[in-house]
């Protein structure tokens, strides 16, 4: 029997186990848990793949098993040698280190879209105050009609719907906008690049709206105690976007399939922590922003608190606080064993000081 032969026999014996260690390893990747004959079949089965790549590697380097077999050890060694979650612990990682890694991963990413959000913002501004006319582009005809009856489409919000029902479609909203500017970054960073240029004209064209009616102190004493954060959040998420499309666009080393997977898991984290931030948004535009008890002053500490706080975080402050804390509670302990067994030597040294000599 000639070598070839010898080789196709081989794969055609081996070829039902590599199936079953492949729909084990499904199984363990999709399920909650995981069935123990399943576990100990994949940490069985890891050195035997091992060999059976090598031995395919050997005699077809570029064939069709040889790549199957690679990414069958490739997941199994992933799944064996994956570090077990623990929500508890990596949840709060994410918020005290995870994300401000990202974060100043992308900070550039996050200065020129920050950039190009405030020059269409000024673009949009000019527009409408130039042409006032455009407004339509920016604007609904309910909401030019309440500016032109020196109203703003925000009054009365609180006698439509209660402030719980209203924050909970505000946040929904805003973390749908964040998400869609988001994944717009797919398609090359374009996507992105448009809906913050599109969200920053009508920012700048409403606002230029309402001063010709003497309406923008309104609608910034509306805005302002939760405007800070909602639209950072919008605007870190475009960064995200972007980078996903950079991904794409140059994956460097990578492959663009890897790049941009890399890119995805990244931005993920820093995700979550905008959806919880957009939560608190929404809270404060439900139950702060509508209502007429909370004065300018209130509204506009609120509102720069919150956004202090959402710097604070994914800047890392708060890991370098807990940081800070734990060595100094760390050196306070070193310091109270120093002292206990400075103070015991000292009485021993008495002690053998006043003994009696033999």
């Amino acid at each position: 029997m000639s070598e070839n032969a010898k080789t196709a026999r081989w794969f055609t014996q081996r070829l039902p186990a590599w199936r079953d260690i492949a729909g084990r390893l499904a199984n363990l990747e999709r399920g909650a848990s995981a069935e123990p004959e399943d576990l100990l079949a994949a940490v069985r089965s890891y050195p035997e793949i091992a060999r059976d790549l090598a031995v395919a590697q050997r005699s077809s380097p570029q064939g069709q098993v040889t790549r199957y077999l690679e990414r069958v050890y490739l997941d199994l060694h992933r799944t064996i040698f994956r570090r077990p979650g623990d929500l508890k612990h990596e949840i709060p990682m994410v918020f005290l280190r995870d994300a401000p890694a990202v974060a100043r991963t992308l900070r550039v990413h996050i200065a020129w879209i920050a950039a190009l959000f405030v020059i269409c913002a000024a673009a949009g501004a000019w527009l409408v105050a130039t042409y006032p006319e455009l407004v339509s582009l920016f604007a609904s005809e309910q909401m030019i009609d309440h500016v032109m009856r020196g109203e703003l489409w925000t009054d009365g919000l609180l006698n439509i719907l209660p402030s719980s029902i209203l924050s909970v479609q505000i946040f929904a909203n805003n973390i749908m906008v964040a998400l869609f500017t988001l994944c717009l970054g797919a398609a090359y960073g374009l996507g992105t690049v448009y809906i913050i240029g599109v969200n920053g004209l009508m920012l700048g064209g409403v606002f230029a709206f309402t001063a010709q009616y003497r309406l923008a102190g309104r609608l910034f004493a509306f805005v302002c105690a939760h405007g800070f954060v909602e639209l950072s959040a919008i605007i870190v998420a475009g960064a995200i976007g972007a980078s996903l499309g950079e991904a794409l666009a140059r994956p460097g080393p990578l492959t663009r399939g890897a790049a941009f997977q890399q890119a995805t898991a990244r931005g993920a984290k820093l995700m979550l922590v905008l959806v919880v931030f957009l939560v608190g948004s929404g809270l404060l535009e439900g139950f702060v922003s509508p209502d007429s008890a909370y004065p300018l002053a209130a509204r506009l500490t609120i509102g720069l608190a919150y956004f202090a706080l959402f710097v604070f975080v994914l800047s890392g402050g708060a890991d370098k606080v807990l940081t800070r804390n734990s060595a100094q509670r760390s050196k306070g302990a070193a310091l109270l064993v120093r002292a206990v067994f400075n103070r015991d030597s000292k009485r021993e040294e008495s002690r053998l000081k006043t003994a009696p000599t033999i």
